[in-house]
């Protein structure tokens, strides 16, 4: 059973800012700036891919209007919106999952390394293998 299950079934105490019979949403314990919030699923799917369109469509409302409140609420100037998608992006709960991290000018967040480069004629290889 994932954290987010026991949190579901109440199990743990969480401060819930929204729910309804898909997703909940709630202020993430470790915040990386005031009012991060999670908005997850409530059935368990480990990863974006497994998870139905609808029930990601319905998420992505949700997120929507947790960055309107966040604009209105808290004067974020944007937010960042995250899915951290299996081990290797960084996921630590296998349980669909997005963070909106409120931003504000000059906070000094950052979450991407410095960019990386392709070689001659490598973006062409990765927009072969990666055409729909």
């Amino acid at each position: 059973m994932t954290v987010f299950e026991m949190i579901i079934n109440g199990d743990i105490p969480s401060t819930k800012i929204y729910e309804d019979d898909i997703c909940l949403a709630i202020l993430d314990i470790a915040p990386r700036s005031k009012g991060h919030t999670l908005v997850i699923s409530k059935k368990v799917y480990p990863t974006l891919a497994e998870a139905p369109s609808e029930t990601v469509s319905h998420m992505m409302d949700i997120v929507k209007k947790v960055d309107r409140k966040m604009r209105e609420e808290l004067g974020a100037d944007g937010t960042n919106v995250i899915i951290n998608n299996s081990p290797a992006s960084g996921q630590e709960v296998p349980h669909l999952h997005i963070h909106v991290i409120p931003r504000f000018k000059d906070d000094g967040i950052s979450f991407f390394p410095p960019s990386m480069k392709y070689e001659e004629g490598e973006a062409a290889e990765y927009g072969r293998k990666l055409a729909l």
